[in-house]
């Protein structure tokens, strides 16, 4: 007994304990929100689907196995039948599984799936969610058609990943109804959903939006609007410091090797693959018109894209999948186009270390945080730990990057940060959070805490 007890004090006072118990706490603490406090959520029962495609069918097939009834939308009777097929997939490997029983599948399909190719279909339905292609322009023209036809107090939802949900509840003569919900695919499996509130979002339509994920046993987070909102705004950041690393001398397998070493299960290159290169392709399209020419842009990406190289699905990208294998082998011709463009840049190759690798990838992860936090995107350090963990594959038992940054020392972060700033100083430039934090000699741990002292003051003031 005292050799366990000797064991147990070391394992309490160890980083992996510390992580874990934040990771604890901080599950519980998402939903703790001030403004949605003592705000019932509308009636859900039934809810719309905009598009039967990857995610749209993910997102019907979690709503019906969680016994809500859902009515899909799609363009004709062909899409309609592809969608139908993909749900049907979805809920048979719930059944083997041994998660959904027979007759529910029965259920599903007998009374709580319904398809159309009228919008008219939605006229009582609680809420809906749009999973249309990612153009801002087709998402306006699918809310008006919304707008006219759904019942007055209906949750007008988007699932996009990246745009102004502002905009698109701009068209519509109900914005305070507008929100954002963004789900991770495949929607049925992936925990995590963003609430993306908007500028006119009601009270009780985000108390609906995190019902909605209580209902589909999803991790809510509220997100505020932004280019990428909490998850994908940081991605965006270190996946741009990850190119760097390569583009000056690294391989993208090094890369992947260092991220898998730390706890992740993938690599950022392996999960670009398994994505689709062509995802991050249109978007980098999307933004070039604004882009700061003092950004550094490296092309390596887009000309393996302009080979048709877009990652699993044409069985190459960084890697090369033999016989649609789901696990590849690097590809060697991207080193070829990477020496290519180091020449045509004048770049002198380094040969980082792989603490060199992790210390400039999770400090462009945690300054990108700590600005989204700064911005009030995420309202606290904690949301933006369990953003990670659930949508991005951080280890829990790291805690996410905030409570791993608090462990290393936030003086070390800035440190680097500072001595990067030398090379490149537009990529950067330390989050004013961050620096304040440091010159206080406070953590993102103690920001956690006065935001549940704040709230615990509300409850006792509204008493």
């Amino acid at each position: 007994m005292a050799k366990e007890r000797e064991m147990f004090m070391e394992l309490k006072n160890s980083a992996q304990h510390r992580a874990l118990a934040h990771a604890f706490f901080a599950d519980r603490a998402l939903g703790k929100l001030p403004e949605i406090e003592g705000i019932a959520p509308r009636t859900l029962k039934s809810i719309g689907v905009i598009g039967g495609g990857t995610m749209g069918a993910g997102i019907a097939t979690g709503a019906l196995m969680n016994g809500l009834s859902v009515t899909l939308i799609e363009r004709d009777d062909e899409a309609l039948g592809r969608a139908k097929a993909t749900i049907a997939k979805n809920v048979g490997g719930a059944v083997k599984k041994g998660k959904l029983s027979a007759e529910q599948e029965q259920r599903i399909f007998d009374k709580a799936l319904s398809l159309s190719t009228d919008y008219a279909s939605l006229s009582e339905v609680d809420l809906v969610v749009e999973a249309v292609f990612e153009d801002i322009d087709v998402k306006k023209q699918v809310f008006e058609k919304l707008d006219a036809v759904c019942k007055e107090g209906a949750v007008l939802a988007t699932n996009t990943s990246y745009l102004d949900v502002n905009a698109i509840a701009a068209v519509t003569k109900r914005p305070q109804d507008v929100i954002g919900l963004h789900f991770f695919s495949p929607a049925h499996i992936m925990k995590l959903l963003e609430v993306v509130v908007a500028d006119k979002t009601a009270p009780d339509v985000i108390a609906t939006g995190f019902q909605l994920g209580k209902i589909m046993r999803k991790i809510a987070v509220r997100a505020g609007v932004c280019d990428g909102f909490i998850g994908n705004r940081i991605l965006a950041t270190y996946r741009a410091a990850a190119d760097a690393i390569v583009v000056d001398g690294s391989t993208p397998f090094e890369v992947d090797d260092v991220m898998l070493e730390f706890g992740f299960p993938m690599g950022p290159y392996a999960v670009a693959d398994l994505a689709g290169l062509d995802i991050g392709w249109a978007t980098r399209k999307r933004k070039a018109p604004t882009r700061d020419p003092r950004e550094r842009y490296f092309t390596f990406a887009d000309r393996m894209c302009e080979q048709g190289w877009f990652g699993q699905k044409t069985s190459k990208g960084y890697y090369v999948y033999e016989d649609g294998a789901r696990k590849g082998t690097p590809n060697p011709a991207v080193l070829d186009i990477l020496t290519e463009e180091r020449k045509e840049k004048q770049i002198n190759a380094q040969n980082l270390s792989k603490e060199q690798i992790l210390d400039r990838y999770m400090a462009a992860m945690v300054n990108e945080a700590a600005k989204v936090v700064e911005e009030g995107i995420a309202l606290r350090p904690l949301d933006v730990d369990m953003t990670l963990i659930y949508g991005y594959g951080f280890p829990r038992w790291r805690g996410g990057p905030m409570q791993y940054a608090d462990e290393i020392g936030l003086e070390k972060i800035l440190s680097n940060i500072k001595a990067y700033a030398e090379e490149d100083g537009y990529f950067w430039q330390p989050a004013k959070l961050l620096e304040e934090l440091v010159a206080s000699g406070r953590s993102f741990a103690d920001l956690n805490a006065e935001s549940g002292n704040n709230s615990a003051a509300k409850k006792h003031e509204n008493a």
